[in-house]
């Protein structure tokens, strides 16, 4: 058995030598359809962050009249933290509201004399609340609305001014999940046929030595392992090969990236994680390749 084993792996690697050129072509075209996939599992690893950074800077906030008790707040605040969709509630007392406000108009004198001649606080407190997932800003803003809850609210909460692009952002990150995988297949696909034809033409340039060794009673095993090796070994070199298209780009684009998204660091991702990308790619080109060579082989063994 090993020394099948052996002699197959020694055959597909000859095989993929002596074709040359078309193995060349090969590894090219598959090395194209491997950094797109890698490309769109960074680009997932982008979409997310985005996703993460808007996320973060979405909330809704409840105001409450100047009148209602600060312990009323607080059980309203004790009582949002125990719903399952709230990941964060922060608590703006009046005073802070008018600190925070002071702080943010300092430079205009216009302002800051105004207020200095009131003779109370005009700022309300509120709740800001953070859900765990902005599809579940709905259902936060539905408990707001509660009677028992309204009633001390100054109006409705913010939910519905940021309703629009909380649902956009939803929506978006569903298309490119959605996107991605379609796209995903459509390079398997793509890859799956090189393969395919690559090993059918070099089937039917071996067409006479594949006849021989039929006829002195090769296996079928036998006569098809050598092909999909060859495939393999394709789907190998163009995985790395994948890697050396990709750093290049992702170097060039990585301080663009951060200027949208600060913190992202998309290259050092990249290198940090290149092993198990590389593991990702290569297990993917390789299924392909070896697939497709496997039903090469078969419908030529079927003739």
């Amino acid at each position: 058995m090993v020394t099948v084993i052996s002699r197959i792996f020694n055959f597909g690697f000859k095989n993929f030598r002596r074709n040359g050129w078309l193995s060349t072509a090969t590894v090219a075209i598959m090395a194209l359809a491997l950094s797109g996939f890698m490309a769109l599992m960074i680009f997932g690893t982008i979409t997310n962050a985005a996703a993460a950074a808007i996320e973060n800077k979405i909330d809704i906030s409840a105001y409450f009249t100047t009148n209602t008790p600060e312990d009323t707040i607080l059980s309203i605040k004790q009582s949002l933290e125990q719903l399952p969709q709230v990941a964060d509630v922060q608590y703006v007392s009046r005073n802070q509201a008018l600190a925070a406000f002071k702080a943010a108009h300092q430079n205009n004198p216009t302002i800051t004399q105004a207020l200095g001649q009131l003779n109370s606080n005009p700022l309300e407190a509120s709740l800001n609340i953070k859900a765990k997932d902005p599809s579940q800003y709905a259902s936060i803003a539905q408990y707001l609305s509660a009677p028992a809850i309204a009633q001390y609210l100054d109006g409705p909460p913010s939910y519905y001014d940021n309703q629009a692009v909380i649902e956009r952002l939803t929506k978006i990150v569903q298309v490119v999940t959605t996107g991605g995988f379609l796209v995903t297949i459509l390079l398997a696909l793509v890859a799956g046929l090189v393969v395919f034809n690559t090993i059918r033409i070099a089937i039917y340039s071996n067409r006479e030595e594949i006849g021989v060794m039929r006829v002195v009673g090769a296996s079928n095993a036998f006569v098809r392992g050598p092909y999909v090796v060859e495939g393999m070994i394709c789907a190998a070199i163009a995985a790395a090969a994948s890697l050396v298209l990709v750093a290049p780009v992702l170097y060039f684009i990585s301080p663009y990236l951060d200027i949208f998204i600060p913190g992202l660091g998309i290259f050092h991702y990249f290198w940090t994680h290149s092993p198990l990308l590389f593991f990702y790619v290569l297990l993917f080109g390789v299924v392909i390749g070896a697939f497709s060579s496997f039903v090469a082989v078969r419908r030529y063994l079927k003739n």
